[in-house]
């Protein structure tokens, strides 16, 4: 998931880092947003946003992000499929573009009944679905609850349930308020990730910290609704996996915390169509420490498919 830094402690050089590192984004990377097509759709009277590409009657595919994070994270993922599929990247409710949910909701059949809405708008009969961390929590339980509408789930280094010690620290986290910071600049470079290690490409991090933010009220502030982690109510979704039928792959970062060897085998046995890969050199955020390396897993795994 991401995060940004709502400590004061700032080291003088971070500023110019910083700055280096954006003017440098344009000659060294290229990023899918570039090339997508921004579209909101309003679901239960929230109005989600969207990133598109592609054109309608393509086999569709769909990238869910993780808690804290957005649609941007998959800007090194997406342009490899947008030639073959219909593919969106969805801002999930109280994150990114997406409104927030008032009151807050945020349990994962508030998740799921936003994708449906979201296929149904799209005028889509099946979906392939792609879930990081959260949205790989929301993918699994939705193939699950609505088989007939997934026609393949891929789990990216997601687990099916959420510690209860875990949980409690997400949720006192969400108590935080979000820290205004007096320029982008400020608010971009305090952007860190949980877990924190990573193998992100710097130009690739400094491009998703200016994607997460947005000015409010005369100061800049992460786009985010705390609430998503106060109010977060995941389901105990082992007992579900049993009515996936859609093919399944699941990829854990080989240097994984979050998603251990064990756990990532055990999921694969609980779901009756499912392969696993290691995608290596890479944290828990391996779209991010080796979007590569998942491309071509990815493709491997989707293209008997189309």
């Amino acid at each position: 998931m991401g995060t940004f830094d709502n400590t004061r402690s700032r080291n003088a050089l971070k500023g110019k880092v910083f700055a280096d590192t954006i003017r440098a984004v344009s000659s060294t990377l290229r990023f899918g947003c570039e090339r997508a097509r921004k579209r909101t759709v309003k679901v239960g009277g929230l109005r989600l946003n969207v990133l598109e590409w592609g054109i309608a009657g393509r086999p569709p595919l769909c990238f869910l992000h993780g808690g804290s994070a957005h649609a941007h994270w998959f800007d090194l993922v997406a342009p490899a499929f947008v030639d073959r599929f219909h593919t969106i990247a969805l801002d999930q409710r109280g994150h990114g573009e997406s409104d927030w949910a008032t009151p807050p909701a945020y349990a994962t059949e508030n998740f799921a009944a936003d994708l449906l809405g979201v296929i149904d708008a799209f005028g889509w009969r099946q979906v392939a679905l792609v879930g990081h961390s959260m949205g790989g929590h929301n993918a699994m339980s939705f193939s699950a609850w609505h088989p007939d509408r997934v026609s393949a789930l891929v789990i990216v280094d997601s687990r099916p349930v959420i510690p209860a010690d875990r949980l409690d620290r997400l949720r006192a986290r969400g108590q935080r308020t979000l820290r205004p910071y007096p320029s982008a600049e400020a608010a971009a470079q305090s952007f860190r990730l949980l877990p924190r290690e990573t193998n992100a490409e710097p130009a690739f991090f400094a491009h998703l910290g200016r994607a997460g933010i947005v000015q409010r009220d005369g100061h800049w502030a992460y786009r985010f609704d705390p609430a998503s982690n106060s109010a977060r109510a995941p389901v105990d979704a082992w007992p579900l996996l049993e009515r996936i039928a859609a093919p399944t792959l699941i990829a854990r970062g080989e240097l994984s915390p979050v998603l251990p060897p064990e756990m990532a085998e055990k999921l694969r046995v609980a779901i009756r169509a499912a392969t696993l890969v290691e995608i290596p050199a890479s944290y828990h955020h391996l779209v991010l420490d080796n979007p590569g390396a998942f491309v071509q897993a990815l493709d491997r795994f989707l293209a008997p498919l189309i």
